[in-house]
């Protein structure tokens, strides 16, 4: 895993082992969006927060036209600051200004923080885009000693596990996808076992 851990280059995915008894982070898959000597950050792809997008833009005078959406949590860090992640082809194929004002962090993924962004994309949604409550952050060197300890798996980036309406398959759907079987890993319980904290 040390190679791995050392040549940890953004954008992959990170799932998380069983053994990482974190609340936050316990069978989650992130899209690691950043990674230096300084530290890491990423969104957590497969948790819904339950709340609704249409209640948290109205709050911003913001109309959200698109289906009964969640948004999804992020991570623990700055929970009040919303991401957008959003198809790129949204952008190539209408010639917006989030072109300019987005990020592409991955093929086929953009995100955005700008609330003129977030507007345009409301007023218009396209098929697959997510607002994401806060971020997983990693302090320097903390997710390389994560994963040197085993914590985390990394996959290849799949729009489609990153999209998908269904996000609590996206953990085992993430293993399979590097050949791992999820009944196959040992099932972790609180007592003896150390816990992720970041």
């Amino acid at each position: 895993m040390s190679n791995e851990a050392r040549d940890l280059e953004p954008p992959v995915l990170l799932i998380a082992m069983p053994q990482v008894l974190d609340p936050f982070f316990h069978r989650s898959v992130v899209l690691l969006i950043h990674n230096d000597d300084e530290g890491s950050f990423g969104l957590i792809t497969n948790r819904s927060t339950g709340i609704k997008v249409t209640e948290i833009l109205s709050g911003m005078e913001i109309s959200w036209t698109g289906d009964d959406d969640v948004a999804f949590f992020g991570g623990p860090v700055q929970p009040q600051m919303g991401t957008v992640m959003f198809d790129a082809g949204a952008v190539e194929n209408r010639g917006a200004s989030a072109d300019e004002t987005s990020t592409l962090v991955a093929p086929g993924i953009r995100l955005t923080q700008n609330v003129a962004d977030l507007g345009q994309l409301a007023a218009s949604p396209p098929e697959r885009i997510r607002l994401y409550l806060g971020y997983a952050g990693w302090g320097a060197g903390q997710l390389v000693e994560e994963i040197l300890r085993d914590d985390w798996l990394t996959a290849p980036v799949d729009t489609g596990l990153i999209f998908t309406d269904r996000p609590e398959t996206v953990w085992a759907r993430a293993l399979d996808s590097v050949g791992v079987d999820p009944d196959a890993l040992p099932s972790w319980t609180a007592a003896g076992s150390d816990t992720t904290t970041n």
